[in-house]
């Protein structure tokens, strides 16, 4: 689904079916719903920098259309892309479990938090599954070697481990609900994958360390 106003959008055109929607528009979402089992939610105002302003209509009141439109149409299952930005604000020497209780240090991340408790009250209350992702910083191993690049490596997820992480989520029968953390299998990762790794077999391969030498 495309709101229309995106760059480049025939490079997707092969890999299946595009409609045009915009999450403020709840009965336009039940149609794009219809028929679909498990649908992956990727859309949001994606900046740190965001103002309430900003979060607001896509990622709050966006993402809360999108899940009364799933669940109206009778999907199993949303797989939802959450945010390390929920959980940042632990220190830097700690490694973070998909447990450990919300922590966010700018609007962004709270608009992450508030789509996990959107997860959690479908799965719980509204009947459909539900599958968060705190997804780390979406980099190539190019991208993460380059000179200039400043992004923290432990938190790095390659695209083709990405991909795998969201094809079981999407695979898997059994869960209700889940919050998993998205990473490389980087050897300092700053979260924690091994729930991921354990209830849906998440394999990554790539490990940013490595590509170096270390």
């Amino acid at each position: 689904m495309v709101r229309g106003d995106e760059p480049q959008i025939d490079r997707i055109e092969g890999f299946g079916e595009v409609c045009q929607c915009d999450l403020l528009d709840l009965e336009g979402l039940k149609r794009v719903c219809e028929g679909i089992d498990t649908v992956v939610h990727l859309a949001a105002e994606p900046s740190i920098h965001s103002t309430w302003e900003q979060v607001l209509p896509n990622n709050i009141v966006g993402s809360y259309n999108l899940f009364s439109a799933a669940k109206a149409e009778g999907c199993r299952r949303v797989v939802f892309a959450s945010s390390v930005n929920a959980v940042n604000a632990f220190g830097q020497e700690a490694q973070v479990r998909s447990d450990d209780p919300v922590n966010p240090t700018n609007l962004y991340g709270v608009s992450k938090c508030f789509g996990e408790a959107l997860c959690r009250f479908f799965a719980n209350r509204e009947g459909i599954s539900a599958i968060a992702l705190r997804i780390g910083a979406f980099q190539s191993l190019q991208e993460v070697h380059a000179p200039n690049n400043r992004i923290p490596w432990p938190v790095v997820i390659t695209p083709r481990d990405l991909h795998q992480l969201v094809v079981r989520c999407i695979d898997d029968e059994r869960l209700q609900f889940a919050i998993f953390q998205g990473m490389s299998n980087n050897r300092h990762n700053k979260y924690d994958i091994s729930d991921a790794r354990e209830l849906i077999g998440y394999k990554p391969v790539d490990d940013v360390y490595a590509e170096q030498g270390e």
